[in-house]
């Protein structure tokens, strides 16, 4: 059996800064908002497993909206935790199925995705109770009743010294999502229509003690080096706004959506069975993803069916041609920016049905045009679409005027969209 030694080991040397509040919490809900390189997803994965190192009676459930997002964020965070810690020999990581177990005990960390809600509600462990659940880029969950399930769900009397937790872990998007009143706001009243007025909670402790909710943000990472700290004084330069939220933590402020034609709701092949199929690429690779968009549209009724994504970043063009094919959309019709006709030609010679998009002069405000007259019915296993929809705003000018200009920012699926559909927005007469 594996122990850490407290000799050997100090928290401290492992968390850092910043976070002393939210590893001593144990209420029931314990949320933490926070920017890009802010350590909180490592540093939940660190105190999860440090936590069932000293609770042998504990199990964890780790959730994500949609399950394949799973392996590549937090599974491979807490694999790496366990590693940084030093107790690999005490830890079984299977990824079929994905599940991770401390061998000396049989405790298991399980993961699930909130796209198979039966599945959430009929977890039971082995050895010992079920009382801590890790909620990953949280912001996904759009609907408060699917976090509602998962919430009770996690019930029942736990041993001495034990206690049942969720935690909740994102970045601050959008001001008007569920969880600024659940739980960053106090309820103070009614107004004239009887609606709830909210304000912002000073205290992060909620005054029944079951809440703790925070902001962190990169500058508590005391392990960024110089060229780390230089994207984000960069990000500030470039793009204010963005800066706000991806860098500071703060919660992000959504007037004037390009889009509020749409809506989540689940639907099946079956349903869109002979609409018209659109694909559409948008090329990135560093800072910006390459974005894959694939949809039904049913032009008689102008309702289009958001289907399927790909969004990553680091990408090859050889790698782009396998995770297409890999979907199973290898002998789809792709139309994609323009600008890299280079990628374009090397894409087709691996065998990949793809061209570039016309575009032209207004292009953008014309296709923006055109889908603003559709329905859009969003799958929710697209949660990146539904992120980049749900921030993609009209730019302001420095007295806050909406200007007839897109933000460049949350808008790759946005783009990728707009290419899928090109053909459609052509033969409509449009001036693209």
């Amino acid at each position: 059996m594996t122990v850490i030694s407290k000799n050997r080991i100090k928290a401290s040397e492992f968390f850092g800064g910043g976070y002393n509040d939210f590893l001593k919490y144990k209420g029931r809900y314990r949320v933490l908002k926070g920017s890009r390189a802010s350590k909180k997803s490592k540093n939940t994965a660190l105190n999860i497993i440090f936590r069932m190192q000293k609770y042998p009676e504990a199990n964890a459930l780790v959730v994500r909206k949609v399950f394949r997002t799973l392996k590549d964020s937090c599974f491979a965070d807490l694999k790496w935790a366990i590693h940084r810690i030093g107790v690999d020999a005490d830890w079984e990581i299977k990824e079929s199925p994905l599940e991770i177990t401390r061998i000396s005990t049989g405790q298991k960390i399980l993961f699930r995705g909130l796209d198979d809600p039966l599945k959430i509600t009929s977890i039971s462990v082995e050895h010992g109770v079920l009382c801590w659940v890790w909620i990953e880029e949280a912001y996904e969950i759009m609907k408060e009743q699917d976090f509602d399930i998962l919430d009770e769900s996690i019930r029942g009397s736990v041993p001495d010294g034990l206690f049942k937790q969720i935690t909740l872990t994102f970045n601050p998007w959008n001001e008007r999502h569920w969880m600024k009143h659940r739980f960053f706001d106090d309820l103070v009243g009614y107004d004239s229509e009887n609606k709830p007025i909210y304000k912002p909670r000073k205290n992060p402790l909620s005054d029944d003690g079951q809440i703790l909710a925070m902001t962190t943000n990169y500058k508590c990472n005391e392990w960024l080096d110089a060229s780390d700290l230089k994207v984000f004084e960069d990000m500030k330069k470039r793009n204010p706004r963005r800066y706000k939220v991806a860098g500071l933590g703060d919660w992000g402020i959504v007037e004037g959506l390009v889009y509020e034609n749409w809506k989540e709701q689940k639907f099946t092949l079956d349903d869109v069975r002979g609409f018209h199929t659109v694909c559409g690429l948008d090329f990135g690779y560093t800072n910006d993803p390459s974005a894959f968009f694939i949809g039904f549209l049913d032009l008689e009724n102008k309702r289009l069916y958001v289907w399927d994504e790909m969004y990553e970043t680091g990408l090859s063009n050889r790698k782009i041609y396998e995770t297409i094919t890999g979907m199973g959309y290898g002998k789809e019709t792709i139309t994609a920016d323009s600008a890299e006709p280079k990628s374009i030609d090397e894409l087709r010679s691996l065998g990949l049905y793809i061209h570039g998009a016309k575009k032209g002069k207004d292009s953008i405000n014309n296709g923006i045009q055109w889908i603003q007259d559709l329905e859009i019915i969003v799958h929710p296993c697209c949660v990146n679409f539904l992120t980049e929809i749900s921030n993609y705003m009209w730019k302001s000018d420095r007295f806050g005027k909406k200007l007839n200009e897109p933000i460049d920012d949350f808008n790759h699926l946005m783009d990728a969209m707009r290419y899928a559909l090109e053909q459609y927005i052509l033969g409509n007469g449009w001036i693209y």
